[in-house]
């Protein structure tokens, strides 16, 4: 076998073809490297190899096509067909040989992921896992060729049935769809046949086993019957001629049945088993606290994907295969709608976009939006002076999780937020508002003006940084509410209006704001692009910033927090008498100051009349008011701490929310865990015209004229001799 394979190999760069091979795979990879990772920044390379698997059906015939029907029309087969040497070792050598040609160009593949590392960060395991994915893709359809030139002496028509083959295989989705846009017995048969459907499986860095199975059983398969082929017609001159066929056919018929069983076996494993997520956000991988929401499901739910089967969404589709894997009480129903346009009507009355889901159970039902799991950011292009949406986000496990935890809640589980509205309030970004949705929480506006009272079924409530006060009424209500053991988060602002009334309802608890505004001198607790004011302040572990480990939150224009403590205290200080136990969540450096006369200020240093820090910028207050209610106040003090500019310099405002919303709800109350969305796609590269004009340069012109060069230069001379 290792003889045929070297003499091959050697013979593919003695001539033209294995040189053309290399240099026009190269040369189309190059093309596309450019454009999409060097020219655009893409950190991924799945794209690029995606875009050029279509070659295949052009390259692939040209390295396969002379494999066998060149020996057959020059009637060197004759001694292949009569040697006592193994036909499956021929085969074998033969195939090796061209996917060792192949191979050359994977090994530069292999490469470009480490050039782009000095460019930006690379998700490298999703890389090389798009890059084992178009190696395997590419070695199935190389067994399909030599399998096509092992029936025929012509050079020509192996080629031509070879690029018909690939090209019916690279359709066969939109073959299958022309056949039943549902999908049938027959179109399941089909898609069996579709080489290029298992490749994007790969997508986003999922090692999916299915997939890589599935192409190893092609190349086994179509390497079987090659050697199937060659042993019928090296048999033909037998006596047992009728024998043997037979017995070779039935062999065919095992054997292609065995793989099959083989591939049904393992795809019916738990998707836990046969999907790794190699992704750099784990956008594949199921939380801890997910987990948990499973194992605690007593209620049967079903979800409806508004979708035909062969046209799901690969990514989510993967996803909801994992809770079927955590639950028994999951079952995932696809609804195609162009058989039924009207099934929403059932749920909703908007009609929701495809591939959107409908969660059900026998309480309630929730729609989760397409685009509700894809998260789109609109960015002007300043070229051509347009928005153009780029995907930043995937939030399927946290939207399918509270869809879950909604429809099997029971009706008193379903928190109920009021937002105090009526001052000049600022508004709660959109970041913020999600978070209190996926936390099956409904958030209401209500004007105290009008109300007796706070209403008896808050679970808590917030007022955000309002600009007018408060008048005695409305404060004592608020107060009222807070001394039952009610919830609130309350945000101040610098204003140069005082607001006394606002401020009695913090003076309850002996919480007060600074005069003026917070700047903190340590060039480590501020976003440099804004200057001192904009704070980075140090998180403290609590149980109100549990998912900010190591991460910081950005606080603009904050006033400093006061709060009964002794300077010899750390940050929580609890007295007997009152049983009120403060806990600073957010500290300023030794070196912030507050800027007590912000309009007269010369510098950000300390100036008479300043106060020195450090300071609390955020804080909980809790007050046992009996054995069964607890107050639970948390204060911040800038005014965008939940703005959508806040949460467009990170996420971790969000997260902040939404550990201090959920710490708030009590056991009968509990909303359940948010899940994050995780990032979809990493910041673009940052590669200069010069670079990327000299690596495109390189990769797609330089080197395929070389190779192509090279290997005619070697013809020649061999021709010569």
């Amino acid at each position: 076998m290792f003889a045929v394979l070297k003499r091959e190999f050697r013979s593919y760069f003695q001539n033209v073809i294995g040189w053309l091979f290399v240099a026009a795979l190269m040369a189309l990879f190059g093309l596309y490297f450019y454009v999409y990772n060097l020219r655009q920044g893409y950190p991924y390379l799945y794209y690029t190899l995606s875009a050029i698997t279509i070659i295949f059906m052009i390259a692939v015939p040209i390295l396969t096509m002379r494999s066998f029907a060149e020996d057959r029309k020059n009637k060197t087969d004759q001694l292949m067909l009569t040697a006592p040497v193994p036909v499956a070792k021929v085969v074998l050598g033969k195939y090796l040989a061209m996917l060792a040609v192949f191979t050359v160009d994977i090994a530069v593949f292999c490469v470009t992921p480490l050039i782009l590392r000095a460019f930006g960060t690379i998700p490298m395991g999703e890389s090389y896992i798009a890059i084992l994915a178009f190696w395997l893709y590419g070695a199935a359809s190389i067994a399909v060729g030599m399998f096509i030139s092992a029936l025929t002496e012509s050079q020509v028509i192996a080629a031509v049935l070879t690029f018909v083959v690939l090209f019916i295989s690279y359709m066969m989705q939109s073959l299958t769809g022309l056949i039943s846009s549902d999908g049938n017995w027959l179109t399941k048969i089909l898609n069996g046949l579709d080489l290029y459907a298992p490749f994007e499986k790969f997508q986003g860095g999922c090692l999916d086993i299915t997939a890589i199975l599935y192409y190893v059983t092609v190349i086994v398969l179509f390497n079987f019957f090659t050697v199937q082929a060659i042993q019928k017609r090296r048999w033909s001159i037998s006596k047992k001629t009728f024998s043997l066929g037979v017995f070779s056919s039935s062999f065919i018929v095992v054997v292609f049945a065995l793989a099959v069983v083989a591939n049904l076996a393992v795809d019916a494993l738990p998707t836990r088993i046969t999907s790794v997520d190699c992704s750099y956000s784990k956008l594949y991988s199921i939380t801890k606290d997910t987990k948990k929401t499973m194992k605690k499901l007593k209620s049967d739910v079903t979800i409806y994907v508004l979708a035909a089967e062969k046209s799901k969404d690969a990514q989510i589709d993967s996803m909801l295969e994992r809770y079927k894997d955590l639950s028994g009480h999951i079952r995932v129903k696809y609804v195609n709608p162009k058989s039924k346009p009207y099934f929403y009507k059932d749920y909703t009355d908007n009609a929701p976009t495809s591939n959107s889901l409908i969660v059900v159970s026998d309480k309630r039902s929730k729609v989760i939006d397409y685009y509700d799991i894809y998260d789109y950011q609109s960015n002007m292009d300043y070229s051509t002076y347009s928005y153009n949406n780029e995907l930043k986000g995937f939030d399927a496990e946290g939207q399918i999780t509270s869809a879950i935890q909604y429809v099997t809640m029971d009706a008193n589980q379903l928190p109920v937020v009021y937002q105090i509205t009526g001052h000049d309030e600022a508004t709660i970004g959109s970041a913020f508002s999600d978070v209190i949705s996926k936390s099956n929480m409904t958030l209401s506006s209500v004007e105290l003006l009008n109300e007796e009272s706070v209403p008896k079924d808050a679970a808590a409530i917030i007022i955000n940084a309002p600009q007018k006060d408060f008048n005695k009424n409305d404060a004592q209500k608020v107060i009222d509410y807070l001394q039952k053991g009610g919830k609130a988060i309350i945000v101040g602002m610098h204003s140069e209006t005082e607001m006394p009334n606002f401020a009695s309802i913090l003076d309850t608890y002996g919480v007060s704001l600074t005069t003026g505004p917070i700047a903190d001198n340590d060039a480590q607790h501020y976003y440099n692009m804004g200057g001192p004011l904009y704070l980075l302040p140090n998180v403290n572990s609590s149980s109100y910033t549990g998912s900010l480990s190591g991460g910081y939150v950005y606080l603009p224009i904050s006033l400093g927090i006061n709060y009964p403590q002794n300077s010899t205290t750390d940050d929580t200080e609890s007295t007997e008498e009152s049983k009120t136990t403060y806990t600073s969540l957010l500290d300023t450096s030794d070196d912030a100051v507050a800027k007590n006369n912000p309009n007269s200020m010369q510098d950000y240093g300390y100036e008479d009349g300043d106060d020195k820090g450090p300071f609390s910028v955020g804080l909980a207050v809790e007050d046992k008011v009996d054995d069964d209610h607890t107050t639970q106040l948390v204060v911040f003090a800038s005014p965008y701490v939940f703005s959508d500019d806040a949460s467009q310099m990170t996420t971790n405002n969000a997260s902040l929310f939404s550990d201090v919303i959920g710490n708030m709800i009590t056991d009968t109350q509990s909303a359940g865990s948010v899940i994050p969305e995780k990032e979809y796609t990493l910041s673009n590269l940052t590669v200069n015209a010069l670079h990327a004009a000299l690596l495109g340069l390189l990769v797609t012109i330089i080197l395929p004229i070389l190779l192509l060069a090279g290997g005619i230069v070697i013809f020649m001379v061999r021709r010569k001799k």
